[in-house]
């Protein structure tokens, strides 16, 4: 079952990719708010999630996390990362590059050794402000899940005009300062039929991986519930496959 955070400030949890991770959601916490609407989003379906679309104001982040970042320090735990995710795209929030200045001064005063992430469609990069507050943090993660328009839309399902080749384009203005992060995943949905592990799919995302040149790459599957039932996780040995053929490109690939 799909399921919404319902805090501002979530967890700590383990991440498979990030280790000890503290979550903020500048995203409403009674609905969700996102540019796309991913069949595989844990968070469920954008038309199923009602209720105020309010973005969390950017004094009430900055306090709960004060506090939060305080409790762990003074527990003796502190995170190993602050991740912005939540109910939707963080980057949307019209006071991101604010909040994110506040996170790191928090984190430099309080946690110093946490690193500071952002989970990013990438919908929001040719924004100068976006890029100028992901060029801060430690983790710039944006997800490229194909190199074809139709692929994404199946699978991400974009708001507006999204295309594969804009998105590398301002991807590569970040000039390697950025993880690359891809979701691949096979099965049907609404009766059509989706895989982005085909050898044409592959060969086609890897080269435009080579051409943004990524710090890194993160390959995973499914691991928790989606709105659309009929997905099939990627087995690990099949995303160790793709993850080997990206560290043949000379680029660090994680799998998750």
């Amino acid at each position: 079952m799909t399921s919404l955070f319902d805090d501002i400030i979530f967890g700590p949890v383990r991440s498979r990719r990030l280790g000890l991770s503290l979550g903020v959601n500048l995203l409403p916490t009674e609905s969700k708010l996102c540019s796309f609407d991913c069949i595989y989003c844990e968070c469920g379906w954008n038309a199923d999630r009602k209720g105020p679309r309010r973005f969390n104001r950017r004094e009430d982040v900055r306090e709960l996390l004060a506090a939060k970042l305080a409790e762990m320090a003074d527990a003796g735990t502190p995170p190993d990362v602050i991740t912005f995710a939540g109910n939707g795209e963080p980057t949307m929030h019209p006071d991101f590059e604010g909040i994110i200045d506040d996170t790191i001064a928090l984190r430099d005063r309080l946690c110093p050794s946490a690193k500071v992430s952002v989970l990013s469609n990438a919908t929001r990069i040719g924004r100068e402000d976006v890029r100028r507050a992901l060029l801060r943090v430690d983790n710039n993660i944006l997800k490229l899940d194909s190199a074809f328009d139709d692929t994404v839309r199946l699978v991400n399902m974009p708001a507006g005009n999204y295309t594969v080749a804009r998105t590398v384009e301002l991807m590569k203005l970040f000039e390697g300062r950025l993880i690359v992060q891809t979701m691949f995943l096979r099965g049907t949905c609404d009766g059509r039929a989706i895989d982005n592990t085909t050898e044409s799919e592959v060969s086609a995302w890897l080269r435009l991986v080579r051409e943004i040149a990524p710090r890194s790459v993160m390959v995973y599957s499914l691991d928790r519930d989606t709105p659309c039932p009929t997905l099939e996780r990627v087995p690990r040995a099949e995303l160790e496959a793709i993850a080997r053929r990206v560290e043949a490109a000379g680029i660090p690939c994680s799998v998750a």
